[in-house]
C-alpha cells in the first residue's frame, strides 16, 4: 500500500515539473498557451464571434459592461459570484448536511455567469488577434464549466445527488482551467490593462520643446517625441495645442493615426474616443483617462509639460 502511494505521489510530481517552467524552458503550459497565440486558425471563428457581438445594439450599455463608469474592466469584477458561488459548493457537497445549500450556490453561479459573461464577449470583442484566441480558447473553457454546472443542478433535481457531484467536480477543474486562460490572457498579454501607466514615470518635470508650431497640420494629429515618449499633437484652427500621450490606454493604438471629431481624439484600432481638453476617455472600450499634457508657445517652439491629474471630487 506505501509502495502504491509513494509511486502515485512521485507520478503527480513528475507531471507538476513538467508543467511548471523551469530554467531551460517556459514548461508545458506556457508552451501550449504559445501555440495558442499564434494558432491562426482560429481567426475565422474570432472574427465572425466578434461582428456578431459588435452587431448588437447595445447603445450605451456597451460602455457600462466595458467598464468604463468603473475605471478598470467590469468582468474581472462580475465573474466573482459564479466562481465564489461554486468554489462554496464545492466545499458545502463535502460537507455533511450541506448538499442543499450546494445546490443554490450553483444556481446562485449558474445565474451569475450571464452578465460575467456579457462583460466579457464585450471586452475579447475588441481584443488583438493573438488576445482574441487566448480569448476563445477561456470562453470555451468557461462554457464548458457552465455546461458542468447545469447538469449538475438538473441530476440533483431529478433525485441524482451523487451525479450531480461528480458534475459539479468536473465544472470546478473546468473553471480552474479557464481561469488559467483567464489570466494569461490578463497578465501575460496585458489585456485589460491600462497601457499609458508608464507615461507619468517616463516623462521628465518641467517643460520640454517638441517643435516649432507652424510645422504642426491644423486639426490633424502628429506624433512628437518627448525623450522616449510618443506624443499626439493636434493643432487647433487659433493656433492653440493640444497634446494628449500617443498610446492609447486601452491597448496602445497610435492616436496620432486617429481622427478629430467634436472635440475628441478617436483611436484607430477600437475607436476609444478622448477628450482632447483634459484626456478623458468619453467612449470606450477604454477605461481609464489619457495622459494629457499642458502647452505653451516661447519663440515659435511648442513647449508641453505632463499636467498633474486632478484631485477627484470630495
Amino acid at each position: 500500500m506505501k509502495t502504491v502511494s509513494a509511486s502515485t505521489t512521485s507520478t503527480a510530481l513528475a507531471l507538476l515539473r513538467r508543467a511548471l517552467p523551469d530554467p531551460a524552458g517556459p514548461g508545458r503550459v506556457l508552451a501550449l498557451m504559445g501555440r495558442i497565440e499564434q494558432a491562426r486558425s482560429l481567426d475565422g471563428p474570432a472574427e465572425a464571434l466578434r461582428s456578431a457581438v459588435r452587431a448588437v445594439p447595445l447603445g450605451k450599455g456597451r460602455d457600462l459592461l466595458h467598464g468604463r463608469w468603473l475605471g478598470h474592466p467590469v468582468h474581472p469584477v462580475l465573474i466573482e459570484v459564479p466562481v465564489g458561488a461554486w468554489i462554496s459548493s464545492a466545499v458545502l457537497d463535502w460537507t455533511p448536511g450541506g448538499r442543499r445549500g450546494a445546490g443554490l450556490l450553483i444556481a446562485v453561479g449558474l445565474g451569475g455567469a450571464v452578465p460575467a459573461a456579457l462583460a466579457g464577449l464585450v471586452d475579447w470583442a475588441e481584443l488583438e488577434r493573438e488576445q482574441a484566441r487566448v480569448g476563445l480558447l477561456h470562453a470555451t473553457l468557461n462554457v464548458g464549466a457552465l455546461g458542468w454546472y447545469a447538469a449538475s443542478l438538473k441530476a440533483r433535481l431529478t433525485g441524482h445527488p451523487f451525479r450531480g457531484r461528480a458534475y459539479a467536480l468536473a465544472g470546478l477543474c473546468t473553471m480552474g482551467a479557464a481561469a488559467a486562460a483567464g489570466g494569461h490572457l490578463a497578465y501575460r498579454q496585458a489585456s485589460g490593462a491600462n497601457h499609458a501607466e508608464a507615461v507619468p514615470h517616463l516623462v521628465p518635470p518641467g517643460w520640454h520643446p517638441v517643435g516649432p508650431v507652424d510645422a504642426l497640420p491644423q486639426g490633424r494629429p502628429v506624433r512628437r517625441m518627448v525623450g522616449e515618449v510618443a506624443l499626439a499633437v493636434v493643432r487647433d484652427g487659433d493656433g492653440s495645442c493640444r497634446v494628449l500621450a500617443d498610446q492609447c490606454s486601452h491597448d496602445g493604438g497610435p492616436l496620432s493615426e486617429g481622427e478629430v471629431e467634436d472635440g475628441c481624439l478617436h483611436c484607430p484600432w477600437h475607436g476609444s474616443a478622448f477628450r482632447l481638453a483634459d484626456g478623458w476617455n468619453a467612449a470606450g472600450p477604454a477605461t481609464a483617462p489619457q495622459p494629457v499634457f499642458d502647452t505653451r508657445v516661447q519663440d515659435g517652439q511648442l513647449h508641453v509639460r505632463l499636467r498633474d491629474p486632478h484631485p477627484a471630487p470630495h
